[in-house]
């Protein structure tokens, strides 16, 4: 039996799986949760179809990390580190990839991440794939550009202090984007409204990025001060997963650095939600509005060997950038 390239990459995924103990997928559950409900904010008849794909659509909200095992181009489409970048902060930087190339190199853009000019990228890919109604391509990249907006509403996804490392506060991303979730997801409301036309769609990426920077200070500081008044001996625990007692922070902790935070994980999911949703509708959009009805009782191999063989995110041991 011979394979495509495309079929062996998601073997290789199975394979790797199979060698590295399982571990709950918490970061993705956050991921699969944006995905799956950003489906409920499109009108008809785009709902319908999306709605008809809804388990592709979430369980692949993780497939981007797991295409980092075998992409070594995938990771800094996760992220950007703004301070290193001379106009970072000064939201002057290009929203377009042939101006960022004038300014920087690509070396340099790879190095720093690239995630807004990524998510625009992705979303000429999803613009084509409606436009030729091709429906492995759609799921694929509605499900990947959902994944590369929920990046960009994790503020320390825009820092170069990624994960606390700068500042003694190593492991705070998986406290953030992990640990919160998984604890309080069922007491957020994901209610966001419907999805709405956006224009241009380069300037919402890079304005949301910005906006998700603003909050790292806080991320930060808040975790700092909670440190430093917790009783050291409370503030992590051990926890069984599968088969291993691994090392977390402790439920008292979570619960006073998320009641710190003031809804801000919330906020942030929402915020993501509603984008992805955004995106899917200016995509289809940007197509033609193109009738998708057709397209649900066609068979799509590709996507069902997709769906069959995506495993599960690996949780990082601090972060899941």
């Amino acid at each position: 039996m011979t394979y495509t390239t495309q079929q062996l990459k998601y073997i290789i995924l199975l394979l790797l799986q199979l060698q590295i103990p399982k571990a709950l997928g918490w970061g993705a559950l956050a991921r699969k949760y944006i995905n799956k409900h950003a489906v409920f904010t499109l009108p008809s008849p785009l709902f319908t179809f999306y709605k008809h794909h809804l388990p592709f659509i979430t369980e692949n909200a993780v497939a981007p990390d797991n295409r980092r095992f075998v992409d070594t181009q995938e990771a800094p489409r996760h992220y950007i580190n703004l301070e290193c970048y001379k106009d970072g902060n000064s939201q002057k930087m290009p929203h377009y990839w042939q101006e960022a190339l004038e300014l920087y190199t690509e070396d340099t853009l790879m190095q720093y991440g690239i995630l807004p000019w990524h998510i625009y990228h992705v979303k000429h890919q999803l613009t084509a794939a409606f436009r030729q109604q091709d429906i492995a391509r759609i799921l694929r990249l509605s499900a990947d550009i959902g994944h590369y907006i929920a990046d960009a509403h994790v503020p320390l996804h825009t820092s170069e202090n990624y994960d606390g490392q700068l500042t003694g506060q190593e492991g705070i991303h998986a406290l953030w984007e992990i640990r919160l979730p998984a604890l309080f997801i069922d007491k957020y409301d994901f209610f966001v409204g419907q999805a709405t036309y956006i224009s241009p769609p380069q300037a919402a990426a890079w304005m949301e990025v910005y906006t998700s920077h603003q909050a790292v200070n806080s991320v930060l500081r808040l975790e700092k001060q909670l440190s430093a008044g917790f009783p050291a001996n409370q503030k992590y625990s051990f926890e069984q997963r599968g088969g291993n007692l691994q090392k977390e922070y402790s439920l008292a902790y979570a619960k006073a650095y998320h009641t710190m935070l003031q809804g801000q994980v919330e906020h942030q999911m929402r915020a993501a939600i509603k984008m992805v949703g955004d995106f899917w509708f200016t995509c289809w959009m940007d197509a033609g509005q193109p009738n998708l009805d057709a397209l649900l009782a066609i068979p799509t191999p590709e996507v069902a060997l997709q769906a069959q063989l995506s495993v599960q995110v690996l949780r990082r041991d601090h972060c899941c950038r």
